[in-house]
This record gives C-alpha cells, sequence and structure tokens, in this order.
C-alpha cells in the first residue's frame, strides 16, 4: 500500500483488490531474487471515520478473496503466504487483524495449505496470553515465529513479561524447525544486543554461530 497515505498492507481493504494483486506480483518477483519462500501478506487497516464492527464483515470477505488468489499465485512458485495477528492494544489501533483466533478463522475459511500463520509472540502475549496453550493449539497452522519482550519491544533477555528459554524449549518439543525471527528494538547496539543469543546458545551446550546435529 501507500505508506505515506497510512496504508499498512491491502489485503482486506475493501477496493483496493486490484492494487494488492499489482503489489503481490511485484514482491514475488523480489522473493524469487533473493531465494525468500515466505512472504506476509500484510491485512492493513482499518479505514479512517469508519467503525470497525461495522466493517468488519466486508474486509473479512476481501481478506479471504485476495488471501485465495494469493494461495494460486504463491503455489505456482512454491512459496508460502502468512498472515500476522498485529495488536490494536499498543502498536496499531487500526490494524484488521489482531488476535490468532481471528487469524486461525480466516485461515480455515480460506482452505490453502500454502497459507500460514505468522505468530509474533509480543502481539500475541498483548491481545490474549496463554502462549503456551496458543502456541500447541495453533502449531500446526504456524508458518513462521516472531519474537520480542513485552512490554518493551526489546531483547529477549531484557525485563518483562516473557521466559524465553521456557518459550524456545517448548518451541522444540512442538518439533518447530522454522525460523524465530528477532523483531524487536535493540536497546542499544544492534550486535553487543544479540548477546541474549550466546548465552541462550551457551545454555544447551551449543558453540555460538554453529549448530550441532542435535540442534538441527
Amino acid at each position: 500500500g501507500e505508506q505515506e497515505a497510512g496504508e499498512m498492507g491491502l489485503a482486506a481493504v475493501p477496493g483496493r483488490q486490484a492494487a494488492f494483486r499489482q503489489g503481490l506480483g511485484a514482491v514475488v518477483q523480489y522473493a524469487k531474487v533473493v531465494g525468500c519462500p515466505r512472504i506476509h501478506l500484510m491485512a492493513g487497516r482499518v479505514p479512517l471515520g469508519t467503525d470497525r464492527a461495522a466493517v468488519a464483515g466486508e474486509m473479512e470477505t476481501t481478506f479471504i478473496e485476495n488471501l485465495r488468489y494469493a494461495a494460486d499465485l504463491l503455489a505456482q512458485e512454491d512459496m508460502i503466504g502468512l498472515v500476522e495477528p498485529i495488536n490494536n492494544r499498543i502498536t496499531d489501533p487500526r490494524y484488521f487483524l489482531n488476535t490468532p483466533q481471528q487469524a486461525a478463522a480466516i485461515l480455515e475459511k480460506v482452505g490453502q495449505p500454502n497459507l500460514k500463520l505468522q505468530l509474533d509472540l509480543f502481539h500475541c502475549q498483548i491481545m490474549d496470553g496463554n502462549l503456551s496453550r496458543n502456541l500447541e493449539t495453533y502449531f500446526p497452522l504456524i508458518g513462521h515465529i516472531q519474537i520480542a519482550q513485552v512490554p518493551g519491544r526489546h531483547e529477549p533477555d531484557s525485563p518483562g513479561e516473557l521466559n524465553f528459554p521456557y518459550i524456545f524449549e517448548l518451541l522444540e518439543s512442538l518439533g518447530y524447525t522454522g525460523y524465530v525471527g528477532c523483531e524487536y528494538a535493540p536497546k542499544g547496539d544492534t550486535l553487543e544486543g544479540l548477546g541474549w543469543l550466546r548465552s541462550y546458545w551457551e545454555s544447551r551446550g551449543l558453540q555460538y554461530g554453529r549448530t550441532s546435529k542435535a540442534a538441527e
């Protein structure tokens, strides 16, 4: 969408279907060049001046229509489409897709195996908490995980609500083999802020920067 106009994705925005499809076509070409097999299909915001409840049905219908189109296009390239709930309590009050429950219901209605849930634990904690059960419940739908401490959205070892060593072990026990994206704002220098990863790997008996056969 047009960021300067306040857009944050288009997939659920009524009247912007043509722009969504045009943008998706361009994104697929970029993804092919850089070898990225997963694309975040951003739902977008509730239009300014409209009541969320009044437009929810139309926005969901638009979202489902665009997701089906995206699934067909991405299947041709062996790519995965991802939808991410973003909290509307702190980050973006107008974002349409807010909870894993809402995302799971929409994915079920779309019914395409190459569409998955991008679960950002920062947003999930703010909207719903109950992370262990949510990870277990929605694990079959998860295509990507993102992390940040709550509420500051900084490094996982910064002060906050979430116990990330426990969460990482839970993901391992569930058999998660995908990437964990570090979508947080470093409190200082980026590399210095990755010290938590060195500490975590060492606690697991791994050499920093390498994986063992067991870890793989």
